[in-house]
């Protein structure tokens, strides 16, 4: 590469099916998509960044960055393969984990099932010590106790530690002394504390947060550290950043340190690229789709900005039950995400109804059709059954689809039970997954308190182009928007996302005794820490910071985030922000409590590269309409009527921008294909993105 060629800036999207990979030089993309290898997932990375540098020419000291997202934790969570782990914590609380906060996610359900603690009893061990909710110290540590603890983690081969002590939030004292004894008796040993894992009030989910995070963290940080090993020993010096389940990177030392940030940064990279979609074409309210081979991700996106919250919760044990699963408290783009994607296993459940997922064939052996073994059928059995995809096109023409094996195993595990013919219970399997989904973003609209009138689904993933049209049918959406390099959009959406770094402290604070030196030293100190990792991976970009502290009125149980000017506060600061944080509790509950002294939680601050946006272009160079072409005739089974007609089948590279496509047809390429379903049409934007419209009565 040239001294005067614009740096290459590579993403990489580890999903539970395939590896997808992005590379963009200037105006130059190029894209990969390689088969995931659960075993050692480093490997498929590689495989992956070979493919994508010889596509693009370009060698591994051409990459200027590298961006990073993966399901790892998430999968070492759900599968439960994650690090022997024990859990130091105040005496008296060593059952906060089984506990939780004693409310029940199904009231009526007399055979409730919870989740398991990943710290079994026997593990969590009490210390003596105790501070009170100011962080005054009313018993000291128990040195003694806990040095007495050490052969016990010796015996039980503990391989991580999470300490989380009652009010450490307010003064992380305690905790950073049995992290100092900790590191003295076993050194080396991983240790997560609750003080810097998640700062913030609520023992619960503060602790479970902790203890994910240590459960994670020796498998994480191992397979971090070998994938930089690997990168640097092919001659790419690039910094690594990780995509946070936030939407924003942070670095490889910070991820490996608290990798429960990670959990859904493959999900997160897909809401950041419909995000940046919805702003770039102007779209003020958005569905955003991703189906993979694994799962399939639902997210609300308005006015350019994906949903978010404070708190997620990972491996329930209900399906769609919101309660059921393990609280962690980080910040997370909210989003549904259930077992929906190519690889989600139908069969024929005790009823007689046909059942698809959660269960995936995954990567190994993965569907039917891959001619890897599998002998269960998959969604993508199902949609190559119906005529949707190119056997000898999958995946980039990397692997050939096996129509016949797809057939047999269909048959086996559906269509005999049923007394159906493959075909007809692929059209069930399809049908099935689409409500499945279509199911799913409903019960979150009306958990978010929206609607889907007026929005636009972006569609993208391997399998979200196939099913958008009649998922959007489903849902009663009319405009589908499915952009270039679909097939790998999580990957483009880790390129699209600012380089920023968030830091979260507790500083207990009261507007009637407000320590404004004491804030401003701890905001400045804040500012220069998440300044400092933006810097390496900002290549001089503008940056933006903004603030926030969580406040409640003294005595609640929950905080709202107020806005903070981004700079040095001063004494009439203070109470504009008093003032403000009584607009915003008027804005949920309708009114201030007026005479309620008011206490500060916790701060954040957050800096952020900025987005610029290019403005769309004609759809032609003289704004006419474009020729799509005769294509090729092909024939598919439509899942509404259930009849076989040919469909005409374009090839999307060669579809000029202003080309205009009436359904039913298939628009095919390397990566994925979109369906544009009877009474829709498709046109090619300026951006060459197609745009699908429902014809209504």
């Amino acid at each position: 590469m040239s001294s005067a060629s614009p740096a290459a800036r590579l993403a990489v999207d580890i999903g539970g099916t395939f590896t997808d990979l992005a590379l963009e030089q200037g105006d130059r993309r190029f894209t990969a998509k390689v088969l995931t290898t659960p075993a050692a997932p480093e490997q498929g990375v590689m495989t992956g960044v070979r493919t994508v540098l010889a596509a693009a020419g370009l060698g591994p000291p051409d990459v200027a960055i590298v961006i990073h997202g993966t399901t790892l934790a998430t999968n070492a969570v759900i599968e439960r393969k994650g690090a022997r782990t024990a859990l130091l914590t105040t005496e008296g609380f060593r059952d906060v984990l089984a506990m939780g906060n004693e409310s029940r996610y199904d009231q009526y359900n007399l055979n409730i099932v919870l989740p398991e603690p990943l710290v079994p009893r026997y593990l969590r061990l009490p210390v003596p010590e105790r501070l009170d909710n100011d962080g005054n110290v009313l018993r000291p540590l128990d040195e003694a106790a806990l040095q007495a603890l050490i052969p016990v983690l010796e015996r039980e081969r503990v391989e991580s530690v999470a300490v989380g002590f009652l009010h450490a939030f307010v003064n992380p004292v305690h905790e950073h002394l049995a992290q100092r004894i900790l590191a003295e008796e076993l050194p080396g040993l991983p240790v997560s504390l609750s003080s810097d894992v998640s700062p913030e009030m609520r023992e619960w989910e503060r602790f479970s947060t902790t203890a994910a995070n240590a459960y994670v963290q020796p498998l994480m940080a191992r397979y971090l550290r070998k994938l930089e090993a690997e990168l640097r020993a092919i001659g790419t010096h690039a910094p690594i950043f990780l995509m946070l389940s936030g939407g924003g990177l942070t670095t490889i030392e910070t991820a490996c340190r608290f990798p429960i940030r990670l959990v859904e940064s493959g999900p997160a990279g897909g809401a950041i690229f419909s995000a940046h979609l919805a702003r770039q074409c102007g779209l003020p309210s958005v569905l955003s789709f991703d189906m993979g081979g694994t799962t399939a991700k639902i997210c609300l996106i308005d006015d350019g900005r994906p949903q978010t919250a404070r708190s997620f919760e990972i491996a329930r044990v209900g399906r769609f039950q919101k309660g059921s699963g393990l609280p962690l408290r980080i910040p997370v783009i909210e989003m549904v995400e259930i077992g929906a994607g190519g690889g989600s296993l139908a069969h024929v459940d005790t009823m007689g109804r046909i059942a698809v997922g959660p269960e995936s064939a995954g990567a190994d052996p993965g569907p039917a059709c891959y001619g890897r073994g599998g002998r269960q059928p998959a969604v993508t059995d199902a949609n190559l059954l119906l005529g949707r995809y190119d056997p000898a096109r999958f995946a980039g023409g990397t692997m050939r689809l096996d129509n016949e094996a797809a057939r047999d195993a269909m048959a086996a595990e559906v269509a005999e039970r049923l007394g159906l013919s493959p075909e007809m219970a692929a059209l069930g399997v399809v049908e099935m997954v689409d409500e499945n989904m279509a199911n799913a973003a409903r019960v979150h609209a009306i958990e978010s308190g929206k609607t889907y009138d007026g929005r636009t689904l972006i569609a993208f993933g391997g399998g979200g182009p196939v099913h958008a049209c009649r998922v959007a049918e489903k849902l009663g959406i009319t405009r589908v928007l499915v952009p270039s390099g679909a097939g790998v959009g999580s990957a483009i959406g880790f390129l699209r996302a600012p380089v920023g770094y968030e830091v979260v402290r507790s500083l207990y604070q009261r507007f009637s005794s407000f320590d404004l030196a004491a804030v401003n030293a701890l905001l400045a100190a804040m500012a220069s820490e998440a300044e400092e990792v933006v810097r390496q991976g900002s290549f001089g970009a503008p940056t933006t910071e903004s603030r926030l502290a969580y406040m409640r009125y003294v005595g609640q149980g929950h905080e709202i985030p107020v806005s903070l000017p981004a700079r040095t506060l001063h004494q009439g600061d203070v109470a504009a922000i008093r003032a403000a944080y009584d607009t915003e509790y008027t804005r949920f509950y309708d009114r201030p409590v007026p005479g309620s002294d008011v206490e500060i939680m916790s701060f954040a601050v957050q800096v952020t590269t900025d987005d610029p946006l290019s403005p769309l272009p004609l759809a032609g160079e003289d704004g006419s309409r474009g020729d799509p072409g005769q294509g090729r005739r092909q024939p598919i089974r439509d899942t509404v009527s259930g009849e076989v007609s040919d469909w005409t089948v374009h090839d999307r590279a060669s579809l000029p921008r202003g080309a205009r496509i009436i359904g039913p047809a298939v628009i095919a390429e390397d990566e994925t294909s979109t369906l544009v379903g009877p009474g829709w049409t498709a046109s090619v934007n300026g951006f060459g993105y197609i745009e699908l419209v429902r014809e209504t009565a």
